[in-house]
């Protein structure tokens, strides 16, 4: 990333999870109701463009996308420090199931400003407390696509593996 940090788009950054189906099992794999088979996940963070910049250690499938959220963060932002990628001042866009407390203080720590879309099923009348440098901007959080379209092709990729595993099998 070093050395092909000119081709990145750092305007924003966006942050999801990803649950992949484990049909053979791993080390961090568990049940995930909604998908009916064993999982694992992961968060990525891509730049604007969608480029995957970061990827987090996969956790057990059975926890949510907010699960350890506060080490894992600093896991993806720890990557992009080693790539001399500056994150003071940078944009972060995530869905409402990341409005939280937690990343919000991580972000704060990090000196990343949060556009975290506020979440409808938080049992409260405001979204949570302003916590270092928070907005909510809609025209920002939709360029948020990209980091859908990064896990879309991530998905058509792992169908790529399973066939060459399978064949693998079969040989």
């Amino acid at each position: 990333m070093k050395e092909n940090r000119q081709y990145l788009d750092l305007s924003s950054l966006s942050l999801d999870g990803y649950h992949t189906p484990a049909k053979n099992g791993g080390e961090s794999v568990a049940y995930q109701g909604r998908k009916s088979c064993k999982t694992t996940n992961a968060l990525f963070l891509t730049d604007n463009q969608g480029i995957v910049l970061s990827m987090s250690t996969p956790q057990a499938g059975n926890h949510h996308d907010l699960h350890e959220i506060s080490s894992l963060f600093k896991e993806l932002c720890d990557m992009l420090n080693e790539a001399d990628v500056r994150l003071d001042g940078l944009f972060l866009n995530a869905d409402g199931g990341f409005d939280s407390k937690e990343l919000k203080e991580a972000c704060c720590g990090e000196g990343v400003i949060a556009n975290i879309k506020p979440n409808a099923r938080n049992k409260r009348e405001e979204t949570l407390p302003v916590i270092g440098t928070t907005v909510f901007d809609e025209e920002l959080y939709k360029g948020r696509y990209v980091i859908e379209r990064s896990n879309a092709w991530i998905d058509g990729f792992k169908a790529l593996l399973d066939c060459a595993s399978q064949s693998d099998l079969n040989s």
